[in-house]
């Protein structure tokens, strides 16, 4: 479960997923809600969350919030309990975190993984703990709704926690923990977390120690879920296309028997064992940095600085100064620390919560950098804040970044019902985020000063050093061939998806969800569009794509196709970067390009009224980017320390050696890039790539939002029109290659981490390839979930080996790999590969079952339609295929062919497909002891 979010809560929409599409409705059959008017095109300064929540408090103290947001058939259901990390203290820290775990293993009632009942729904579902929160969120079909209401009611009060469950979710949780210890910021963090805040829960890490997490009971787990998993301590959030009154109905019936009647809601909930303060400010910080020097790759710095509780009437004003310090390119830090040439990573974030707060700094230097020396830097840049005004425009520019983004930021609406949740337990009132917007607009030049000098002083702050030392060296990326260790291994029976169904609450069919496909024409250049006018949000979500991908790269030049897609916004010929920057800073507007394997995309979104602004600077870096030196020399030196970063993480490290064992030399799928290659490149190689590869018929554009199409239409053409190229289009040559002989095996040591990543896999199909539709249903039911999939039930769920599993097949426009990935404690890789194979040969050898087709099928056509609720992802899914050569009515066609798939299709498929006696198995991570 995801567990630790970097936002700040005042704007929690930074939680937000991908916006609602008001173009896609319900087909025949399904319950007609009424057509909603089109929303008016509003300002920011319009905008408001909250203008359509309604607020009901029911007689045993749960708070509901329902906002009816019509236009996609689609409504998230997210249940947050006032109870969280900041509630705990040495002895039970991480007890939240754990019992989030343990809320999946099923009820009294439904003893099935809730993984998989909330699958079989076709719900986009996870969980989180955070320090003021527990927070449990489903997306569904409308007609769902009542089915995810009736699994949040039950889990509520009837969740079984045995010692069986514990133990194996107590595995999963430490090898989560192990996960994230595996990264040396993280480490970082939590010491200098600890120093900053002695003797407060903040100072606590949100997923618990090894120890308390290993001595915890199922009678202690089960006496916290008793006391704060009850109605009073909850809030109900429900969001999405249904009728408020009969909506409540629901709500009423399956949470109204709970608890007790009478009872009123819980402002906050206290600590779990009384001492200590959980106030951050008033605390003596360490006199000298706090310096680990363990195993690692790059130098790191963090910085936190005691701030106040997110009631605070200055929380406005640090926004403000967080955008003034480092925001877009025209930001204070950004100049100092990554313009200057000192930073090859970081960020800046001020965290507040129901007791304190801080302000996070945090950076990675570049190679020839110190950590005295980007300190320094960074403590004159605080200063020059505290002693001079910043300027009018640094605050109005500030301003309307922070006010567009939260809209942009609030577009669909599991990110509306999040933000919420998080203002309702965090701040105690669910209308914070409106308010904080209200306030944010009297911040001025001197509150910005002043918060500056009252929260930002040298003495008052905690500095952590990671200062890496070299790892002995391990066993190196040997491959050997050879048969797999012959442990025995059952898989058991088969999940039985009709189990399942036995308790999945009654709900009614959903009806045949359509996708209204955009307009689509070419330039007489070549260069594609694709329009499709959506008026639910005043917005605009683009996404563009250039056939100029990591498939350029070789062996010789690897990874220039990325410092060129990064140096895109570091100057055109009519702007330099700046002038480039407050073009679009300037209106809050988004566009942000990165290289895959085969393109280069590039999203964006604005405000519908400053469409022109984002349309000129797409314009201007896809025709006239000059990749200037200096800029280039400072993200090739980045480039080279997030190599060196890559080459000491196990999943990163894993996923190389893979393709390397995989693919042959010379083949495109196993080009990657290594400090000496981004050393030799130069900028000179950039602008050379640049002309010969970014051109219009190499181009897909798409435009997803509330515009005049026709107007669109003739800026386009004024933009792109007299863009032109010569000659065709370069391509690239896959080798074709078979399957390994055997099984190969790779180990890549990486001493000093906790956990290690392993792939299994080998070459398999294309896009175009006719089994590929019985390979979705496939994939899904052995691998699509964690928590749901053959591979999850088995290696996560029943013997705690792993926190992730997953598999698929990467079925691109070249064929790409069959593959499984899981995160293991080393002394259980083999236990997992093992199980993974016999998995594999389960499948291969007696199929799955007709009710296990039919409940993938079921869950897939599900998710189809929440995940194509948004215009961000359906203008991506609009780019990708045209980029793939693919048709549009693919979209319109999903629904009928995975219909159409058969279960003997599929067991036709796992037969042909699945080769568990000819595998690649690669291991990243340390040596099992």
């Amino acid at each position: 479960m995801k567990r630790l979010l970097s936002s700040m809560l005042a704007l929690s929409a930074a939680l937000a997923g991908p916006p609602v599409l008001a173009s896609m409705t319900g087909g025949a059959g399904a319950p007609q809600t009424g057509a909603a008017a089109p929303a008016p095109v509003v300002t920011p300064s319009d905008f408001s969350l909250t203008r359509d929540v309604k607020r009901t408090v029911l007689s045993n103290g749960l708070t509901v919030l329902t906002k009816e947001v019509h236009g996609a058939p689609i409504v998230t259901v997210q249940v947050f309990y006032k109870i969280g990390s900041r509630n705990e203290a040495p002895g039970v820290n991480g007890i939240a975190h754990q019992l989030e775990h343990l809320m999946f293993k099923g009820t009294t009632d439904r003893p099935v993984q809730f993984g998989r009942l909330l699958g079989a729904l076709g719900a986009d579902f996870n969980a989180f703990t955070y320090y003021d929160q527990t927070a449990y969120h489903e997306t569904v079909e409308r007609e769902k709704a009542g089915a995810a209401l009736q699994l949040e009611a039950d889990r509520m009060v009837n969740a079984k926690i045995d010692p069986a469950a514990l133990t194996s979710e107590r595995n999963v949780v430490l090898s989560e923990i192990e996960g994230d210890e595996n990264d040396p910021s993280y480490r970082l963090e939590r010491a200098v977390q600890a120093a900053a805040f002695p003797g407060s829960p903040y100072g606590l890490t949100v997923g618990g120690t090894r120890k308390d997490i290993e001595g915890f009971t199922s009678e202690e787990v089960n006496a916290y879920y008793k006391q704060y998993y009850s109605p009073q301590y909850a809030t109900l959030i429900v969001v999405g296309d249904f009728q408020t009154g009969e909506m409540m109905k629901q709500i009423e019936a399956a949470f109204g028997k709970l608890g007790t009647p009478g009872t009123a809601p819980v402002g906050i909930s206290a600590p779990l064992v009384p001492g200590g303060s959980e106030a951050t400010l008033g605390k003596t910080p360490p006199a000298a940095p706090i310096v680990l020097k363990e195993a690692g790759a790059t130098p790191l710095l963090n910085a936190v600085y005691p701030l106040p509780d997110v009631s605070s009437p200055d929380a406005p004003a640090l926004k403000v100064l967080d955008y003034v310090l480092l925001s877009g390119r025209t930001s204070k830090l950004y100049q100092s620390m990554f313009e200057s040439g000192l930073a090859a990573d970081g960020g800046t974030l001020p965290y507040q919560f129901a007791r304190g707060g801080w302000y996070t700094f945090s950076f990675t230097p570049t190679p020839d950098t110190d950590l005295a020396q980007l300190d320094a830097a960074l403590l004159k840049t605080l200063a020059d804040v505290r002693d001079h005004p910043v300027s009018d425009e640094e605050i109005r520019r500030a301003k309307t970044s922070i006010t567009t983004g939260t809209l942009l930021d609030t577009r669909s609406i599991d990110a509306q019902a999040t933000s919420l949740g998080i203002d309702a337990t965090t701040a105690g009132d669910y209308q914070y985020t409106d308010k904080f917007l209200s306030a944010l607009q009297q911040v001025t030049a001197a509150d910005v000063q002043r918060v500056a000098q009252k929260y930002l002083q040298d003495g008052a702050r905690t500095v952590g050093y990671f200062e890496p030392t070299k790892a002995e060296e391990g066993a190196g990326n040997a491959a050997s061939a050879g048969g797999a260790t012959q442990e025995a291994f059952n898989a058991g029976p088969p999940v039985d998806p009709a189990e399942v169904a036995k308790y999945l609450p009654a709900f009614q069919p959903s009806g045949q969800a359509s996708v209204t496909l955009p307009e689509k024409y070419t330039l007489g250049n070549g260069m594609t569009i694709m329009l499709l006018r959506d008026t639910s949000t005043p917005t605009v979500s683009l996404s563009a794509s250039v056939k100029a991908g990591r498939e350029f790269d070789s062996d010789a030049n690897a990874g220039l196709v990325d410092l060129v897609a990064a140096n895109l916004l570091s100057g055109t010929q009519t702007r330099d970067e700046l002038t480039l920057a407050k073009l679009l800073d300037d209106v809050g507007a988004q566009l942000s390009p990165a290289a895959n394997r085969f393109g280069v995309q590039i999203g964006g979104a604005s405000r519908d009224q400053d469409l022109p602004v984002l349309i000129e600077g797409l314009a201007d870096i896809l025709q006239h980017a000059t990749f200037p030196e200096a800029q280039f020399k400072r993200s090739q030196a980045r480039a080279i320390q997030g190599a060196r970063q890559g080459d000491d993480d196990p999943g990163s490290v894993a996923l190389k050696v893979f393709r390397k064992t995989v693919y042959p030399p010379g083949n495109p799928w196993q080009v990657f890039s290594t400090p000496e290659t981004l050393a030799a490149l130069t900028r000179q190689g950039a602008l050379d790539f640049y002309k010969t590869h970014y051109r219009p018929d190499a181009t897909v554009l798409t435009l997803v939002g509330n515009f005049d199409p026709a107007q669109v239409k003739a800026l386009l053409n004024q933009k792109f029109g007299d863009w032109t190229a010569s000659g065709a289009a370069p391509d690239v040559t896959y080798p074709v290659i078979g399957k390994p002989a055997g099984i190969v095996k790779a180990q890549s040591d990486l001493p000093g981490k906790t956990q290690a990543v392993t792939y299994l896999g080998y070459q398999s199909i294309a896009r175009s390839d006719p089994r590929y539709y019985a390979s979705l249903v496939l994939g899904d039911v052995l691998g699509g979930s964690t928590l749901s999939s053959r591979l999850g039930t088995e290696l996560r769920d029943k013997q705690g080996l792993t926190y992730g599993v997953g598999s698929g097949f990467s079925a691109l426009k070249q064929p790409g790999a069959f593959y499984i990935s899981m995160q293991t404690n080393p002394k259980d890789t083999d236990k997992a590969v093992q199980g993974a194979l016999g998995i594999l040969r389960d499948v291969r050898d007696n199929g799955l079952t007709p009710t296990e087709v039919s409940t993938s099928k079921n869950a897939l056509l599900s998710s189809y339609t929440v995940g194509l609720s948004n215009p961000a992802a359906l203008a991506a899914t609009f780019t990708g295929l045209v980029s793939d050569g693919l048709p549009l009515s693919e979209l319109t066609d999903y629904q009928a062919k995975i219909n159409a798939v058969t279960p003997a299709a599929v067991n036709q498929a796992a037969k042909e497909l699945l080769d568990p006696d000819n595998i690649v198995i690669v291991t990243a991570g340390p040596v099992a002891k």
